[in-house]
């Protein structure tokens, strides 16, 4: 087994952790562990939340969840003789839940409290907890669904130069002054109450590994919050960086200090309930090289990455359509998040057809490890996007023909706030 350079305590507070977690991206938080290029090495990591969900029937917790700490994630880890410029390769060995946790959680918040790709729709706090057996997961909350988990790290990056956490809080500090009535802030939430449009450093409950206390202040105004993807990679949420992917991040400081964490057991393309995946504290085995001056030799100055090898192999899909057209009738220009909308929801009706409340339906999504695509984007005024559905995850035929004497689940629900 690979030395572990990072443990974490799934029982103990995030200031009794035994390697001190990291928030926020800065360039200037010290290294947790320092490794070698070529060496292997394993990293354990506390789900996204820092144990802020527990195994229970109460949605309580994603209700009350506090999100200013969150990503809780493990390093950084210094890679030795990374400069920036270099690119950082990251294999991908292995990695799952630890063998006393063997179970995962999916939360919808309340647009009040993180919201969701369809909050307009699922205004309300719903948890559902899965367990995992092998490489199969299923849920007490959701009947008559089983499937294999695509296990992978929601975040894995570099940290920035000083240099590009400048561009960054700048350029999204642009879009919040713009508002969601610009060009750049055009988005579809209906009403009074819209999420924002981006999230600016947030000086509370930031936490930096071990950073001096003196400095963590001054930081906290610059650091930026892990929650979007950058050029640094950070979380992607691609449910194909699982076992035999590798990654290709640039690297802006000395050491490269690569940051890992937010493991999910399974999701689908989008995560769409925000706390879409299948949330895992657990442990990932990684090797890590370098391609010396790879930035300006091969003209990256972002993140790639090669899929792994052992995604589900599912033969049957459902495949729902959505189109540039909203709910209400409205026309938009090549909009794909609305035609992802109009499919998620399309899908969703469907669902219903069996049996299922339109809050588990929107979780199976989520969860499932749904293949979301842009099929087309050059037709105006349309663009199609497609959510295909693996209907081997249900232990009935979800097929049209079989509507005509439908297949009802079990009952049940996801767990409400008590």
């Amino acid at each position: 087994m690979p030395e572990t350079v990072f443990e974490v305590d799934v029982d103990a507070p995030i200031d009794e952790q035994p390697d001190p977690i990291v928030n926020r991206w800065h360039p200037d938080v010290p290294p947790a562990a320092s490794v070698e290029p070529g060496e292997k090495f394993r990293v354990e990591c506390l789900d996204w939340t820092g144990n802020q969900v527990v195994n229970d029937d109460s949605a309580n917790d994603i209700r009350d969840m506090r999100l200013d700490p969150n990503h809780h994630l493990s390093g950084p880890i210094e890679v030795q003789g990374a400069e920036p410029g270099d690119v950082l390769v990251v294999d991908i060995l292995d990695l799952g839940p630890f063998p006393d946790n063997e179970w995962g959680f999916t939360g919808i918040f309340e647009l009040e409290n993180g919201g969701g790709f369809l909050t307009d729709h699922f205004p309300n706090a719903r948890k559902a907890i899965w367990d995992t057996d092998g490489v199969l997961t299923s849920s007490r909350h959701i009947p008559d669904v089983r499937f294999p988990g695509c296990v992978h790290p929601g975040i894995v990056g570099t940290a920035p130069s000083h240099e590009l956490l400048e561009q960054w809080n700048e350029r999204e500090q642009a879009l919040i002054d713009a508002g969601p009535d610009s060009p750049q802030g055009v988005n579809h939430e209906t009403g009074e109450d819209q999420p924002p449009l981006a999230l600016p450093p947030e000086p509370n409950e930031v936490i930096l590994g071990d950073m001096p206390e003196e400095d963590v202040e001054e930081a906290a105004e610059e650091a930026a919050r892990t929650i979007p993807p950058r050029e640094n990679a950070g979380n992607c949420d691609i449910k194909n960086l699982g076992r035999g992917s590798r990654n290709y991040l640039p690297v802006f400081v000395e050491g490269a200090n690569f940051i890992t964490g937010d493991l999910h057991f399974s999701q689908g393309d989008g995560e769409i309930t925000f706390c879409g995946a299948i949330e895992i504290a657990g442990w990932i085995d990684l090797k890590v090289d370098l391609i010396k001056g790879g930035m300006e030799r091969f003209g990256i100055d972002h993140a790639m990455f090669k899929p792994g090898y052992q995604d589900p192999d599912f033969a049957s899909y459902l495949v729902f359509e959505g189109y540039s057209v909203d709910e209400d009738g409205t026309q938009f220009y090549k909009n794909s998040t609305v035609g992802m909308r109009r499919a998620c929801l399309d899908a969703i009706d469907y669902l219903k057809n069996f049996g299922y409340t339109g809050e588990q339906a929107y979780t199976i999504l989520s969860t499932v490890p749904v293949e979301s695509r842009i099929a087309g984007i050059v037709d105006l005024p349309n663009s199609c996007v497609t959510v295909s559905v693996p209907t081997e995850v249900f232990d009935f035929d979800p097929a049209p023909e079989g509507l005509e004497d439908p297949h009802t689940v079990s009952e049940g629900d996801l767990a409400q706030p008590s």
